[in-house]
């Protein structure tokens, strides 16, 4: 049995607080907000996943740093852009022997780090030492988790005995874990797929068919893979559950909110309103500039990234941009 402490309440840190208790490891959740975790401590239920009453013996806490005593894993289940924050404070109270897994997908915005890169930024500013850091990443919906449905997602870690360690904590007859030692090639997926998320919402939200749904995925995943070769990435990578496989459940399902987000963009809503309507973080919306710069450093042809990009902060119209795709110069495949 493992003692596990995951950060951030959220609907996906409360399905794997959820899993692992099933798997019979001491679970402690820890958020900021104390009227959610007073919520979490009375009712055992999410406000997000109102029809799931989580385990009796998942404990709930604000205490940051009581928090990390005795716990063999640290689990990072917060928003990309409080990544660092969190990471920072957090660092102090680990040692060496504890694994630090990341479940969050997104990039910094001016060092164009991964989340684990910052973990190992975080460390070696602490001067400290820990090897053991894990990213998990696959097709898998926190409502559908939560629910005990079957899933599939990769235990990525340059220090491979880590990824085997964390399959073994996560895995069991509806939650299949593979490894994988592209941690980058990971997170980029994790990342970008929710711009090409985006684009498939846009598509729907105009009333195109599923044909330009399916060549926008298709042709998504060719700049995903562009992106990913230009930083040292393993092509195969992007070919598995990270990446072909998180970018079709994200790009076509109605639980997804960057597909959703997407939708009302494309219905004609304005930013704000769409990410207001959504009611939680839209991850896609925050990667934007992080791919538009990495267009940039690498000098790759991005036209679905950059089209997107041209909806959401540059105000242009959907259905325009959705035509200069089409009209583009002809090419071979």
């Amino acid at each position: 049995m493992a003692n596990v402490l995951i950060l951030g309440a959220g609907t996906w840190g409360v399905a794997i607080a959820k899993l692992l208790s099933n798997n019979s490891h001491k679970v402690t959740c820890w958020a900021r907000n104390k009227n959610l975790i007073n919520e979490l401590k009375e009712k055992h239920i999410h406000p997000k996943l109102p029809n799931i009453i989580l385990n009796n013996d998942i404990i709930f806490t604000n205490e940051f740093e009581q928090s990390f005593k005795d716990k063999d894993v640290v689990v990072y289940a917060i928003p990309s852009t409080g990544f660092r924050e969190i990471a920072h404070n957090s660092i102090k109270f680990i040692n060496d022997k504890q694994y630090l897994v990341s479940l969050t997908k997104g990039m910094e915005d001016k060092t164009l780090y991964t989340m684990s890169e910052i973990l190992f930024d975080e460390i070696k500013k602490e001067k400290k030492i820990n090897e053991k850091v894990v990213v998990l990443s696959g097709p898998t919906h926190a409502e559908e988790v939560v629910r005990e449905l079957p899933s599939m997602i990769v235990s990525a870690s340059s220090n491979i005995s880590a990824a085997k360690y964390i399959q073994d904590i996560f895995m069991n007859e509806y939650f299949r874990v593979y490894t994988n030692c592209d941690v980058k090639g990971v997170e980029i997926c994790a990342a970008f797929k929710n711009i090409i998320a985006l684009a498939s919402g846009i598509v729907a939200g105009l009333g195109y068919g599923d044909n330009m749904k399916a060549a926008i995925i298709t042709r998504g995943l060719a700049e995903m893979i562009r992106v990913g070769e230009a930083v040292g990435c393993k092509k195969d990578t992007f070919y598995g559950l990270a990446g072909v496989g998180d970018m079709i459940v994200t790009a076509t399902s109605t639980k997804s909110r960057n597909y959703n987000c997407g939708k009302l963009l494309g219905e004609g809503y304005k930013i704000n309103d769409a990410i207001n309507s959504i009611g939680m973080v839209v991850e896609g919306i925050n990667f934007l500039p992080k791919a538009m710069s990495l267009k940039e450093k690498y000098n790759l042809d991005l036209p679905i990234t950059n089209g997107v990009n041209d909806i959401v902060y540059n105000n242009m119209d959907a259905k325009y941009i959705a035509t200069l795709l089409m009209t583009r110069s002809k090419k071979a495949e």
